[in-house]
């Protein structure tokens, strides 16, 4: 089975917009787990525009299931992650300025860097994800730092699904095929939403986890967040 987890960022933006904690994103986080995700995932980013360092912190006593910290790891990160010890580190190779993640990890050019923080993880008891596109050689080289997972950055999916879907998943499903034949486990995110979750679900039904922040989120002002969650995650069965 594939988890839901449900990224909170959006929440804490809404938040920020107006100071105070309205809306409480640990009741949300929380009410998620209750409403069926299995896992948390936040994305701090220095400048603290959504989730904050200090929110982080707060969560990870709480968090009952799957807790997911992604980001880029500069020091300010790595130090919070080997702090914090959540189930999976999902390492990101966005700019401090990036709006979102745009990009995948060019592994080969990072390795170094990249075995090594999978290394202090691990050694940590953290799970470590690698945030990739569909290029064998960067999945190939993904596997060489020793990385439990690797999650496909599925933008490019989302956005020839509505022109070709069977070309779209076709580079996805190879990739995440290589990957399972090098051991590693498969994660999903970036613009997955209700209409294009299910054909992705369907093609690679063994992808362990995919993370869904901005169109839940934007899916729950219409269906409310129970429902939402519900949705999803009947998008991730039909298979």
């Amino acid at each position: 089975m594939t988890n839901l987890s449900v990224n909170i960022n959006k929440v804490a933006t809404i938040r920020n917009a107006r100071g105070g904690n309205m809306p409480d994103i640990v009741k949300v986080a929380l009410d998620c787990e209750t409403y069926g995700a299995q896992g948390i995932t936040v994305h701090p980013r220095p400048d603290e525009r959504h989730i904050r360092y200090a929110d982080v912190y707060t969560l990870k006593p709480l968090i009952k299931t799957e807790f997911n910290i992604e980001g880029y790891p500069c020091e300010q990160f790595v130090d919070l992650v080997l702090k914090v010890r959540p189930t999976q580190v999902t390492l990101v190779p966005d700019a401090p300025d990036a709006i979102t993640s745009n990009a995948g990890w060019d592994v080969q050019a990072h390795f170094d860097q990249l075995n090594e923080l999978t290394d202090q993880f691990k050694g940590y008891g953290i799970r470590t994800s690698l945030f990739v596109g569909t290029d064998p050689e960067q999945i190939k080289w993904a596997a060489k730092t020793g990385t439990d997972r690797v999650e496909l950055y599925t933008e490019p999916y989302a956005s020839q699904y509505t022109i070709n879907r069977e070309e779209a998943v076709k580079p996805f499903v190879e990739a995440a095929q290589l990957a399972k034949s090098l051991g590693l486990g498969v994660n999903g995110g970036h613009d997955l939403n209700l209409e294009n979750l299910a054909w992705l679900s369907e093609h690679i039904p063994w992808l362990d986890e995919v993370s869904i922040g901005h169109a839940l989120i934007c899916d729950a002002l219409y269906y409310g967040l129970e429902k939402t969650i519900d949705l999803y995650k009947q998008q991730l069965n039909k298979k």
